[in-house]
């Protein structure tokens, strides 16, 4: 990848971005050592200190590392995973390849005793189970998920240990989402959360609060997803559909 000294681009980022592309391409792999300072000025025709640009960039951004008295190394990246697309966690996890696990916590019962007011259901009546996903038999993932009482009779039969929600709710009853919202926060696991996730000690948990619209605006599903920081990086990719 070659450096256009011409382009608006500063070229630190032009650089963070060629090595950038030969970690993603295999060329770098994770635990390598990346070439020196030196040799990275030498290659694309640049101060040193234009280097150093790049590479702290790319140490910030836990790219790379830099190991005193040893050099710069390529950082093992967590799985990306794009977990918080509306066509639901099953999917995500199916288009990387990869193998989960789920467990049911709580099935499917109904109840009227919400008490979080950015819940839809707030005092009022809903379907709630919980259930959560494992990797390598580890727990990362648990969802609280609320479901409207009328919009989906008999839902109760279906196993979402092993069934996908979103498939069950788009093909079995025919829903179309008219709209959807989901918010983002940081937050210490509370106790019960800790011991679910089997947590050895609280730590801050990536939360998740997504609400899902049918016909009439009417709130069809909220849920709550609670994520550790470990063994994914979780992303949002925009476009597309439910």
């Amino acid at each position: 990848m070659m450096l256009d000294p011409h382009s608006p681009v500063p070229l630190y980022s032009q650089l963070a971005d060629a090595i950038l592309v030969q970690i993603k391409t295999g060329q770098l792999r994770p635990g390598t050592k990346i070439p020196s300072e030196h040799d990275l000025a030498k290659r694309y025709s640049l101060g040193r200190p234009t280097v150093r640009q790049a590479t702290d960039l790319l140490v910030r951004r836990r790219i790379l590392e830099r190991r005193k008295g040893s050099g710069t190394y390529v950082l093992n990246q967590d799985e990306e995973i794009n977990l918080f697309s509306l066509a639901g966690s099953v999917s995500a996890f199916k288009d990387k390849g990869l193998l989960i696990k789920r467990r049911i916590t709580h099935k499917i019962t109904r109840r009227d005793d919400v008490t979080d007011f950015d819940n839809p259901f707030f005092m009022k009546w809903t379907l709630f189970f919980q259930r959560i996903s494992l990797y390598e038999n580890k727990p990362f993932l648990l969802e609280n998920i609320f479901l409207h009482p009328t919009m989906f009779p008999d839902i109760e039969n279906y196993d979402f240990s092993s069934e996908s929600l979103s498939r069950v709710i788009q093909e079995v009853y025919q829903r179309k989402i008219g709209h959807g919202k989901q918010s983002f926060s940081v937050a210490l696991a509370e106790e019960k959360i800790s011991q679910l996730l089997e947590l050895e000690k609280k730590i801050s948990l990536l939360v998740v609060k997504r609400h899902l619209y049918f016909y009439h605006h009417e709130p069809g599903l909220y849920a709550e997803m609670y994520c550790t920081p470990k063994p994914f990086a979780f992303t949002q990719i925009f476009g597309g559909n439910l």
